[in-house]
């Protein structure tokens, strides 16, 4: 499977790495018309080759006319959510928006929809978000695994004044992901880069892998201890090692006195809100109750949205919630076709091994209902194509 490794001797920012996917091949030019799609204007990409300590790397920098910035979070969110973007990239970026816009708000005290950005509302931000998201995309999507990030020590001067290094937005979107001390008393890590790595990436050492190329990705200053860098290793991994990982929030609460009328509703709700799943189990509860406990597995910028739904449609005076990791098997849309007519389906890879095709149940529902046959008839018809489909 194709793995990029991140070797962040330097640190890691918006721009260093979206320098770096560009001195990894990825066309300028390709870029360029993806982020037209975006509603904003008045700026311009600058790529050019420089070196940092005698060796050579991508800096890309983008050039702005506006001076005012200061763009809300949901302001941000709504416009990547309305755009012509791909699903994918769309996704990540709002994902890596929501990250900074999550820790901004527990820092500041606010809540997450009244969250102005100052340095990340800015168009180049706008631009290396967004950015770093396409440029994945257009490069096939590679696993990420990314080194410990460095902290620094000293302080940084922003929109709200002098911050201490590591920088409070930094630390806290950090939070349960490995970083190492270093001695700099500059920032090698800023806020982007930090919630670029923390949603692309898995965090451990250079996995085996066959090299295929190497990228540098420049920061804008010098520095006088080592060049300020980010470095890429792209290669293959032996599908063995290359489960694909994401990050999926668990939201669970416990209820005793809730309407079963309610819970169904409540399940259709949280399932068309984008919710992953949605289960309810059977407990014994405190002054012998029967109970449910109430399982949601979704997207980790949907939990606070799930959590307050759960809240005001069901029984439960409480919402426990946390993120955690997941293998998970790549899926793609497919079709195939029966003596009936098309059906959807569904394939799942192990890397690049297909492990399986299965029906998607609506399809099959639907070719039911429409051809008078049982829906069981029209699984197997759909398994039989399958078969075939895979001989052939």
């Amino acid at each position: 499977m194709k793995t990029l490794f991140l070797d962040t001797f330097s640190g890691i920012s918006g721009d260093m790495f979206l320098g770096l996917l560009l001195d990894l091949g990825l066309p300028l030019a390709d870029l360029e018309q993806q982020l037209a799609k975006l509603p904003v204007a008045g700026y311009r990409l600058e790529l050019k080759k420089v070196q940092r300590q005698s060796i050579t790397a991508s800096k890309l920098t983008v050039l702005c006319e506006e001076q005012h910035h200061h763009r809300t979070w949901s302001g941000i969110d709504r416009m990547l959510a309305d755009s012509d973007l791909a699903r994918l990239p769309k996704e990540l970026a709002r994902r890596i928006f929501r990250r900074i816009g999550e820790a901004e708000a527990k820092i500041h005290g606010v809540a997450l929809e009244t969250v102005h950005f100052h340095e990340v509302g800015a168009l180049d931000s706008i631009v290396d978000i967004v950015g770093a998201a396409i440029g994945l995309h257009l490069l096939g999507n590679p696993r990420i695994v990314c080194a410990p990030l460095p902290m620094t020590r000293g302080t940084v001067r922003c929109a709200h004044g002098s911050f201490p290094l590591p920088a409070p937005a930094t630390l806290e979107i950090l939070r349960g992901l490995p970083v190492v001390d270093d001695g700099a008393g500059i920032e090698l890590v800023t806020p982007t880069g930090a919630a670029i790595a923390a949603e692309i990436a898995t965090f451990g050492t250079l996995p085996a892998m066959t090299l295929q190329t190497v990228g540098y990705g420049a920061g804008e200053r010098e520095l006088s201890d080592r060049p300020n860098l980010l470095r890429g290793l792209l290669g293959e991994t032996d599908a063995e090692e290359a489960l694909d990982q994401d990050r999926v929030a668990i939201l669970e609460s416990h209820l005793d006195d809730a309407n079963p009328e309610w819970l169904g509703a409540l399940m259709d709700n949280l399932l068309a809100a984008g919710a992953l799943d949605v289960g309810y189990s059977a407990l014994q509860m405190k002054k012998n109750r029967p109970g449910l406990a109430l399982t949601v597995i979704a997207p980790p910028h949907l939990s606070e949205q799930l959590g307050r739904k759960i809240l005001r449609e069901s029984s439960a005076a409480g919402v426990r919630w946390r993120e955690s990791r997941r293998y998970k098997l790549r899926s793609e849309a497919g079709t195939v076709a029966t003596p009936l007519g098309p059906v959807q389906v569904k394939h799942f890879y192990e890397g690049n091994l297909r492990l399986r095709t299965v029906p998607e149940f609506e399809s099959c529902r639907q070719l039911a209902n429409d051809s008078g046959r049982p829906l069981p008839e029209v699984y197997r018809l759909v398994e039989r194509a399958i078969g075939l489909a895979e001989e052939s």
